[in-house]
């Protein structure tokens, strides 16, 4: 069945035509949801909290740009409002920090283990780091997305890589020592 045949049956509530779109989508949509999460479990949820919320407004997609693209803004969205329900220490100093250069050994870092440091960060700098560096959204985006200044954003983000670089410094050092 072709995407659009799929797409409008899930507009008319097919339960099967909804099962086919996750199953194609599920997994690619999820790995969206593993960098707004903190874990896997709390990814799971968000991804099944994000297909409801597909299925709901699926009647709102015009056809117009990919249907995947606007999928992954609600699955995005629906992890970015839980966040916002919580509580979190917002930066206020907006002075610019300098961007950080991380050097990478890529032998030495699999993809899971940059996607733990990333779920690790702080709430806040995960969200801006994710934003700006794995959706490509702008800080103009972002403040209105996560109801900040730009700066702060754009300080945010700052404070993300300084932590991720430090990090990654300290696991290469670390296995530096061990093959010593």
């Amino acid at each position: 069945m072709g995407l659009e045949k799929l797409i409008q049956k899930c507009k008319k509530q097919d339960i099967k035509a909804q099962e086919e779109l996750y199953r194609l989508y599920a997994q690619r949509l999820f790995g969206v949801c593993l960098k707004y999460s903190t874990n896997y479990q709390q990814a799971e949820d968000n991804l099944q909290d994000g297909f409801l919320t597909i299925f709901k407004k699926i009647s709102q997609y015009q056809d117009k740009g990919s249907f995947e693209g606007w999928m992954k803004r609600i699955i995005i969205n629906t992890a970015l409002q839980k966040y916002r329900k919580e509580k979190y220490l917002d930066i206020i100093n907006e002075d610019l920090l300098e961007e950080q250069e991380i050097e990478i050994d890529e032998e030495d870092l699999s993809v899971d283990f940059l996607l733990k440091l990333i779920q690790e960060l702080p709430p806040r700098y995960r969200e801006v780091f994710n934003l700006y560096a794995l959706d490509g959204y702008s800080h103009k985006e972002i403040s209105g997305l996560l109801n900040i200044s730009q700066g702060s954003s754009k300080s945010n983000l700052a404070r993300a890589r300084g932590i991720l670089k430090e990090r990654i410094e300290n696991h290469q050092n670390n296995n530096s020592v061990r093959s010593l």
